[in-house]
Parts: C-alpha cells; sequence; structure tokens
C-alpha cells in the first residue's frame, strides 16, 4: 500500500503505468475492432485478423518481433481513416468496451499514487486517438501515447509521427521529468513487458505487472515486486477500499459551496428577523 503521502517542498514525482495488460485486459487499439467495423472503417476479414492479434497478444506473443509486426499491420489498416470519426467511435463506445477490462487492482493503485500527491502519467503503444480518452475515463493526468500523422484532409496518411514504444517511452518519461520537475528516483513505472525495459530502468520504483517470461526473469534477477493483477471491474461498480481525500480542485469547490451555503444561511435568518421585526 502507497500511503505516505508526498512532502511538497521536495521533487514532485509521478506512477508512469504502461495501459494493455497493466492498466486494462486486453489491448486498447484491438478491443476497439469491432466499433471501427460497425461505423464502416474496416470489413470482415480486418476483424478477424484483429481478433487473432488479440488472442496472440493475450498469449503472451507480445515480444519486439510481434509488437513491430503489429504497428506497420495497424498503421497500413488506418490509412484514410478520418480522425474525427475515429474519435466519435472511441468515445460513443468507450464505456461499454474499456470500463469493463480495467484491472480493479490497477485502479486502486492509481487512487493510492493520487492520494499519495504523484502525478498518474499513462505511457501506450497505442495511438492518442484511442489512450487519450482511456487516460481521462481513468483520471490520469498526462498521457503519452504513439501519434499518427494527419493529412490536409483531416484522414490518417498511415504513417507515424511519434512512436511510443521502447527506449522512447524512456524518453518521454524524461522529458517530462524536466519540463514537470520530477524526481526520477522516487517516481514509479508499472509494465507487463520487456520491452518496456527502458522505461522501467529509468525510475526509482519499477514494478513488473503480469509480466511476460523475459520481464520476469528480468524482475527476479533485479529484485523488482511483480504484481498479478487479473480482476477486471467496471469503475462504477467499485467500492472503494479506503476513503478518497479530495484533490485541490474538489477542495476548493467543496470551500466555494460551503462559503455559498453559510451565507445563504445568513441570507434566510436575517430576512425572518426583518419580517417578524
Amino acid at each position: 500500500m502507497l500511503w505516505v503521502v508526498e512532502n511538497h517542498s521536495m521533487p514532485r514525482t509521478a506512477a508512469f503505468f504502461d495501459l494493455d495488460k497493466t492498466v486494462i485486459a486486453k489491448s486498447s487499439t484491438l478491443t476497439f475492432s469491432k466499433s471501427f467495423y460497425q461505423g464502416g472503417l474496416i470489413n470482415r476479414r480486418a476483424v478477424l485478423r484483429t481478433a487473432y492479434a488479440q488472442f496472440v497478444f493475450l498469449a503472451g506473443g507480445s515480444d519486439h518481433e510481434q509488437i513491430e509486426r503489429m504497428r506497420a499491420y495497424l498503421s497500413a489498416l488506418c490509412r484514410g481513416w478520418n480522425v474525427q470519426q475515429v474519435k466519435e467511435i472511441v468515445a460513443e463506445t468507450l464505456h461499454d468496451i474499456i470500463d469493463p477490462i480495467i484491472y480493479d487492482e490497477a485502479a486502486s493503485l492509481i487512487e493510492e499514487h493520487h492520494i499519495a500527491g504523484r502525478d498518474v502519467v499513462i505511457v501506450s503503444t497505442s495511438g492518442a486517438e484511442v489512450v487519450e480518452p482511456i487516460g481521462e475515463l481513468l483520471g490520469a493526468d498526462r498521457v503519452v501515447a504513439t501519434r499518427m500523422v494527419v493529412g490536409d484532409d483531416g484522414c490518417f496518411t498511415g504513417e507515424v509521427e511519434y512512436y511510443a514504444y521502447g527506449p522512447t517511452k524512456a524518453e518521454a518519461i524524461r522529458e517530462l521529468a524536466e519540463s514537470e520537475g520530477y524526481d526520477l528516483s522516487r517516481c514509479y513505472a508499472y509494465s507487463d513487458s520487456a520491452t518496456d525495459l527502458p522505461m522501467l530502468e529509468s525510475v526509482g520504483n519499477p514494478h513488473a505487472v503480469n509480466p511476460d517470461r523475459t520481464l520476469r526473469r528480468e524482475a527476479l534477477a533485479r529484485g523488482w515486486p511483480i504484481l498479478d493483477f487479473h480482476r477486471p471491474v467496471r469503475l462504477k461498480q467499485r467500492l472503494p477500499a479506503f476513503s478518497v481525500p479530495p484533490r485541490p480542485a474538489l477542495v476548493a469547490a467543496a470551500a466555494i459551496g460551503a462559503a455559498a451555503a453559510t451565507a445563504g444561511l445568513v441570507w434566510y435568518a436575517n430576512r425572518r428577523r426583518v419580517a417578524t421585526a
């Protein structure tokens, strides 16, 4: 449990989470294949192919070669897709598709890090159009994700502008640390894949979550904690394991609400005194 609250006179800290098979139980991008089919973006053959890719991914085939093949396939697949249409499909189906596959253990960890005063950052190889709404659903403070090139016609060209993968994730974390003032030696990171070793190595508190064979071997050799997440649950069905203290914005809102209520009571009392005088 992460009950130590940050001392804000010290440098800030963050918890960096991989997304697929770390926070959610499946591949975030592949999970939307049925919605993209219903929206007319892909055909039935592509649905079957992405279903197979999802099976391979869940079976533990997410090594470098598999991920590179998946990246090339998805880049070619999304060529010509209208970006606004993709965003609308994701927004319309997000709760039905993603909410049921969020790991309860990951959601609790995110809450605990927020309680401790740490930022939560989702760092994912999946595309920003998918990852950013998921990050918002999870209450993440920031998101790092792959970005595709968008043409003048508002459609994906099939080229990758920024690929959030492997060493690039670690570079993004270091850049965030510099811009946000994070002390990486006191930061946390979570991932299921050995491809994220550079990200895990960049922080002082790395954790392997549902690790593949290579990452498990590395975690055991280095003495890193190994976590087992296996309880997907809808966020709205979760019973809070502890009382979550209000974030600063909520504290301010509560203070304003209390002040307004107090002012209303004073006004009401004065009005009654005038009426009975």
